[in-house]
């Protein structure tokens, strides 16, 4: 966003006693508010579904959730519910991945360490965390007692427009 600039303009050739062509252009000095532009803030959502399992792992998995999230400037502010889990929340984190594909974790979030409650935090991204966010490759894992491998997951998606 550029600076906010006024032009004056100083009307020397009204004033002067000298005939309008040999009077020079009028002499303009722009005026640049200094105050930094107000920061674009972007809303992002996720919805918490169970991970991907095998037959092993159905007596274990289950459960819900919505994440959403505010980025302001570099700063990531996340809040959330899930409900229903079969066992105990034991951690929540923020990976970097694909649509669909498990990718390595990157922040930890704080986590209620219950089978229905809440999970937040807030960071400052690298620039590169801030792309991966724009691009919907971040996600939330949230992990339980009996599953260990992540219970819930769902990608941070913008909410270009909606409320």
């Amino acid at each position: 966003m550029q600076p906010f600039v006024v032009v004056l303009t100083l009307a020397a050739a009204a004033f002067s006693p000298l005939p309008r062509s040999t009077v020079s252009r009028p002499e303009t000095r722009p005026i640049v508010d200094r105050r930094p532009p107000a920061q674009a803030k972007a809303q992002f959502r996720a919805r918490l579904s169970p991970v991907p399992i095998d037959v092993a792992m159905q007596g274990a998995i289950a459960g819900s959730g919505t994440v959403t999230a505010s980025l302001t400037g570099t700063k990531l502010t996340v809040n959330g519910k899930f409900a229903d889990l079969k066992t105990p929340a034991t951690i929540a984190r923020i990976h970097v991945g694909t649509r669909g594909v498990r990718g390595p974790a990157i922040l930890d979030l704080n986590v209620e360490k219950l089978t229905s409650g809440s999970l937040e935090g807030t960071f400052e991204l690298t620039p590169q965390q801030v792309d991966d966010l724009m691009k919907s490759r971040l996600y939330i894992q949230l992990h339980s007692a009996k599953a260990p491998e992540g219970n819930l997951w769902g990608w941070l998606l913008p909410q270009e427009g909606r409320k």
